[in-house]
């Protein structure tokens, strides 16, 4: 059986007791599920944790319902998009700052997702490679950008 990503995020928030409606977007790369919800701050939680766990959820639930079904990303209220926007904005400057010094620089730790965006803007780049580095302790991982050889 085809998985069915909004009917499955509605699902997962009527059990959370979370009342909401879900947009479903269509994205290059997958799909965006797009929560429209009244106390938003909830369900984005600690620095976006509570929606990076949803989405986590959600992808996972629908990858054992179907192995073929495309990445999810789940956003409230723009919140995904305007973070994801400050990090490529981040990642850029320090990009320039590899380009003009020819030495690494590493971002703060991130998780998955976020890395998987930056490794994405940079996969074409001719100067500049990324490259994931465990963080002793926690489950992130820094991104280090470095001139490409």
């Amino acid at each position: 059986m085809p998985a069915q990503p909004k009917e499955t995020l509605e699902k997962i928030l009527t059990l959370l007791d979370f009342p909401a409606t879900v947009e479903e977007h269509k994205l290059d790369d997958g799909l965006l599920l797009d929560v429209k919800i009244e106390d938003s701050g909830r369900l984005i939680g600690r620095q976006g944790q509570t929606l990076a766990d949803l989405q986590y959820i959600t992808n996972r639930i629908l990858f054992q319902q179907d192995a073929t079904s495309p990445k999810v990303m789940v956003d409230v209220g723009g919140y995904r998009s305007q973070a994801r926007e400050a990090l490529i904005e981040k990642a850029k400057d320090a990009a320039e700052k590899v380009r003009r010094w020819g030495e690494p620089v590493e971002l703060e730790p991130l998780g998955s997702f976020d890395r998987r965006i930056i490794h994405h803007v940079f996969k074409d780049d001719p100067d500049v490679e990324t490259h994931s580095v465990e963080v002793d302790g926690t489950d992130k991982k820094v991104l280090l950008l470095r001139p490409r050889r």
